[in-house]
């Protein structure tokens, strides 16, 4: 095993891969939600509600069917990126920390 390697069968390192996928499951389900709430919900479901409303001189419901939905996915592709590298910076750090802690151990049970 080389020094970059890491043990896919340390119970930690597993514990550590399972919160990663839990927060990244997480996060797409969230912005998935919101997505279809402007997209179906503010677009189709809740037009008529949002048509008492203007935005730029049109119908709040027409905008949100012909363009707000397009412009909420864009902006929820930023957020998911940004969020994700985050999360993928403090997963790295946490292997590190663990691979760190795996090797210390392993070189004091060789030297002693």
């Amino acid at each position: 095993m080389t020094q970059d390697s890491i043990d896919v069968h340390d119970p930690q390192i597993v514990a550590a891969i399972d919160r990663y996928w839990r927060s990244n499951v997480r996060l797409m389900a969230v912005l998935l939600l919101i997505w279809a709430v402007a997209g179906l919900g503010c677009g189709v479901l809740f037009a008529d509600a949002l048509n008492g409303f203007q935005l730029g001189g049109f119908p709040l419901g027409f905008w949100f069917a012909q363009q707000g939905s397009i412009v909420v996915f864009v902006l929820l592709i930023l957020v998911y990126a940004l969020v994700m590298n985050q999360l993928d910076a403090r997963h790295h750090r946490e292997l590190v920390r663990l691979r760190q802690t795996a090797s210390s151990g392993s070189e004091g049970t060789a030297n002693g």
